[in-house]
């Protein structure tokens, strides 16, 4: 998936136990061009919203085993800021009342009405922040790395949220980008986004910055940077300044007002508070959503897309003819091992560029820019490659079976799922 992706339809997962209705509903979208994943369980939506990532849901209220309400709250856990139209044969108030409570985003009662069901799903899509032209939220993430493009969508899909954020991930690998672009597809778009440096503020002068930011922000988003580094007695002042997380009824949903608070850390903030070297009230303010950036090592198949993307951006900026790496040049940047990350690649992407006497930049000089920092992989990286062998070969004999093949690898269907979705592998590509 590049910067410039292709126009793609809204994705609408359907939950409903009666085949008739689900039938019916999946017909109806699909003749407006939506893509559809029809479902016959809420059990069976969860998986398949893990592989799917929808940009709505819509359900069933009354199901065996697990309702739509109990649907819907594993959904918000899951992926907030998700939209949920609910669905009844038995419109009563209470009903309504308990779906609207719960942060459905609509609660309709059958016989469904065509123009009405599809004006909610055209309403609920914008809500959630499903634009056609979805490739500016990507524009900073060249990715094809299925972990990254997974985090990349539920981080649209909660933007309209207004629920602090919390960014982790080591240097380099993209924390402001996000959090800019969390910023510019929200509400507050056209309000300030205001960063700062906690590493940078001083004990005694720190609340004083603190607040102004703060101030400055109104309407829009603040930036903390390095928010484990914040000085003990300013984690207690921002702890009590900053106000208690308060879900709404319409999922957290916000309009301006107030400000948003997006925060990085190098470090896990729980395992700080349990070691007592953070706030745990400040921690308790921050703890709304959470998304941990992979470093570049996990997601090597990335680097020829963002050396390309990097080349296009310096013949731009320069005027000047665009210079191509060697096939032998592009094997010594995917071996490295990039402690700086995405960051660090393009800067040496840039150097090289520079330094290139002709058209094709060669393997050597590559080297002579990274100080020659190839490697062998990690027992990490080697175990995960394994792992994702391991998995593709057990869907290949299954065709794409995910039962059967989790029998094979003697673990239960859902934990198999977390599996795949954590190792990039979609069981739809190895099946007939």
């Amino acid at each position: 998936m590049t910067a410039a992706r292709k126009h793609r339809a809204a994705r609408i997962l359907v939950v409903d136990d009666d085949p008739g209705l689900l039938r019916l509903l999946t017909i109806r979208l699909r003749s407006e061009k939506y893509e559809v994943e029809p479902v016959a369980s809420a059990v069976g939506a969860l998986d398949s919203a893990a592989l799917f990532r929808p940009d709505l849901v819509i359900s069933d209220l009354r199901m065996a085993e697990m309702d739509g309400i109990g649907l819907l709250k594993e959904l918000q856990k899951r992926w907030p800021g998700l939209s949920v139209i609910l669905l009844t044969a038995h419109g009563t108030i209470p009903d309504a009342v308990r779906a609207t409570q719960s942060g459905a985003f609509a609660f309709l009662t059958k016989p469904l009405e065509k123009d009405h069901l599809l004006a909610e799903v055209r309403r609920a899509l914008r809500t959630s922040g499903f634009i056609d032209a979805s490739e500016e939220w990507q524009t900073e993430f060249v990715t094809r790395n299925s972990q990254l493009t997974d985090l990349l969508a539920r981080a649209r899909m909660v933007a309209n949220a207004d629920t602090s954020v919390l960014l982790t991930g080591e240097s380099g690998t993209g924390k402001e980008p996000l959090a800019r672009a969390i910023h510019m597809f929200s509400p507050r778009r056209d309000g300030p986004f205001i960063a700062m440096d906690c590493g940078l503020l001083a004990a005694e002068t720190g609340q004083e910055r603190l607040n102004a930011a703060l101030r400055a922000a109104e309407g829009g988003t603040v930036f903390l940077r390095n928010v484990d580094a914040l000085p003990e007695m300013l984690q207690r002042e921002l702890a009590q300044t900053l106000p208690a997380p308060t879900p709404t009824e319409t999922g957290g949903r916000t309009t301006p007002g107030g400000v948003r608070v997006i925060v990085t850390s190098e470090r896990r903030l729980d395992e700080l508070v349990a070691a007592q070297q953070f706030s745990e009230g400040l921690f308790d303010r921050l703890n709304g959503l959470h998304f941990d950036l992979p470093q570049l090592s996990k997601r090597r198949e990335d680097i020829p897309l963002l050396t390309a993307r990097f080349l296009d951006e310096i013949a731009a900026e320069t005027g000047q003819a665009r210079r191509s790496m060697s096939p032998q040049a592009l094997e010594v940047l995917a071996a490295a091992s990039w402690p700086g990350n995405v960051r660090e690649l393009r800067q040496v992407v840039r150097e090289v560029a520079s330094l290139a006497v002709g058209a094709v930049i060669s393997p050597e000089l590559v080297k002579q820019a990274m100080g020659q920092t190839t490697r062998m992989p990690s027992f990490d990286e080697a175990r995960d490659e394994f792992t994702r062998g391991y998995l593709t070969q057990l869907l290949q004999i299954t065709k794409g079976n995910v039962s059967q093949a989790a029998r094979l690898a003697k673990r239960n269907r859902t934990d198999f799922y977390k599996l795949l979705t954590r190792h990039g592998v979609s069981p739809d590509d190895f099946k007939d």
